[in-house]
C-alpha cells in the first residue's frame, strides 16, 4: 500500500468533520471576535475552507514563496461551503496521484527568501496541511461554543449531541 494509499482514509474523516464544521458557521456572525487579538469568525471559517488548496499546493510544486504568492480566498459567507468543497475534491485528487517517491522528495516555504522549513512532502502534508486543518477546525469549534452554537460531534458525539 502506497503512502497516499494510507493518508487518503484520514484525509477523507477530516475532510467530512470540516465540512459539518463550516455547515454550521453562523453566516450573521462574520464579523464577530472572540477577543480583539482572534481573527474574526468569517476570517478563521474563510482559512479553513481554503486550507486544502495548501495540500494541492504542497503535492504540486517543490517549494513556495510566501512574500508575492495568490492565496485564495472566501469573499462572501455565502461561498464558504461550496469554497471548501471544491479545493478539498482537488485536494483528494492530488493526494491520489502523488508517488512514494514525491512524498519523499524534499519541500520548502520561505518567506522574504527567509527558509520556513525544509522537509520531506509527506512532513509538510501530515503537519501543515492536515494538522493545521484540524487545529483551525478546533479553534472555530471554540467559537461556537461561545456564540451558542451547537458543536458537532467530531469523534463521537458532542456534549450538544448526548
Amino acid at each position: 500500500m502506497s503512502i497516499a494509499e494510507m493518508l487518503i482514509p484520514e484525509f477523507d474523516t477530516e475532510i467530512a468533520n470540516t465540512h459539518k464544521t463550516l455547515e454550521r458557521v453562523p453566516l450573521d456572525k462574520w464579523d464577530w471576535k472572540p477577543h480583539e487579538k482572534s481573527g474574526s469568525l468569517g476570517w478563521l471559517a474563510g482559512h479553513i475552507a481554503t486550507l486544502p488548496n495548501f495540500t494541492t499546493v504542497t503535492i504540486q510544486t517543490p517549494k513556495m514563496e510566501i512574500e508575492g504568492s495568490t492565496f485564495p480566498s472566501v469573499k462572501k459567507p455565502s461561498e464558504l461551503v461550496g469554497t471548501f468543497d471544491a479545493m478539498a475534491k482537488e485536494a483528494r485528487t492530488a493526494l491520489a496521484g502523488v508517488t512514494d517517491a514525491q512524498m519523499k522528495e524534499i519541500w520548502t516555504l520561505t518567506w522574504k527568501g527567509n527558509l520556513i522549513f525544509s522537509m520531506p512532502r509527506y512532513e509538510v502534508l501530515r503537519v501543515s496541511c492536515f494538522n493545521h486543518l484540524v487545529h483551525h477546525r478546533a479553534q472555530l469549534t471554540m467559537y461556537f461554543r461561545l456564540l451558542g452554537v451547537a458543536v458537532p460531534g467530531l469523534y463521537g458525539p458532542s456534549a450538544d449531541e448526548q
